[in-house]
């Protein structure tokens, strides 16, 4: 991990750019936000929430720094994200970028789509995504005044799903509910036993509600919770960022 550049935010809460990663061609870049020193004892190492987010890091940093913010200085936790692959600066993935056309054109047309269009658009990101996710984990939690338990929130939900199963450390997830999932991820959510929220915008545009719910029951852990909001997807309400927090709170401290 190399830092880029940093900048104290004038709520305390620092934030550093970063890349992963050895070679020039295949760095990795994220952003880590860490509480201001009194608001974490220097005693207490700080939780690490990963911020997982649907890809172009550079359009969605705001969004990402108003939570990253709100959790560092209301509950002292560090939190950090990093790009999707095919993202932002990131090569493009083609198969992909395919994958997703097609899926818009289904969309467009008023058409199923199709599992096949689903499993080519998101099996190659939940395969090279968690791993990375996984190496940044590393890299973090070596840092000073880092340290575990490990939350994993928003994102693409796949991915998410993935990284609560094969990952140990994380200890809890707050997902944003998504209906375009593989159904090899949904067997995969069966297996899922950490503490589990799930945000679902009830009149989302983009997703089909009786799938995001067919896929909360999937999950397999014994404590999940599912918040439910009246809107499209871009109207979730400000208060679930702080219910989101509190969730975290409950689970990592």
């Amino acid at each position: 991990m190399q830092f880029t550049s940093e900048r104290r935010l004038d709520d305390g809460v620092l934030e550093r750019d970063f890349t992963l990663g050895r070679n020039a061609d295949s760095r990795i870049p994220g952003i880590l936000w860490t509480p201001a020193s009194d608001s974490a004892p220097s005693s207490a190492p700080a939780p690490l929430i990963l911020v997982g987010h649907p890809g172009g890091l550079d359009r969605m940093r705001p969004r990402l720094a108003s939570r990253a913010r709100h959790y560092a200085t209301q509950y002292g936790f560090a939190a950090a994200t990093v790009e999707l692959p095919g993202s932002g600066d990131r090569p493009r993935l083609p198969a992909v970028e395919q994958a997703r056309a097609d899926l818009r054109r289904a969309i467009q047309a008023g058409e199923p789509v199709s599992d096949e269009v689903v499993d080519a658009l998101v099996l190659p990101l939940v395969e090279q995504a968690v791993p990375e996710w996984r190496a940044a984990l590393d890299a973090l939690l070596a840092l000073p005044g880092i340290g575990g338990p490990v939350g994993f929130e928003g994102g693409v939900i796949s991915i998410g799903i993935r990284l609560a199963v094969v990952e140990p450390r994380i200890a809890a997830a707050n997902l944003f509910a998504g209906s375009f999932v593989p159904a090899a991820l949904v067997e995969e959510a069966r297996r899922l036993t950490v503490p589990l929220q799930v945000l679902l915008q009830w009149d989302d545009e983009g997703n089909d509600r009786q799938a995001a719910l067919d896929l909360f029951d999937a999950f397999g852990t014994k404590e999940k919770t599912l918040h439910a909001n009246l809107g499209g997807h871009t109207g979730v309400p400000s208060f679930e960022i702080d219910n989101g927090a509190r969730f975290f709170a409950r689970h990592l401290k």
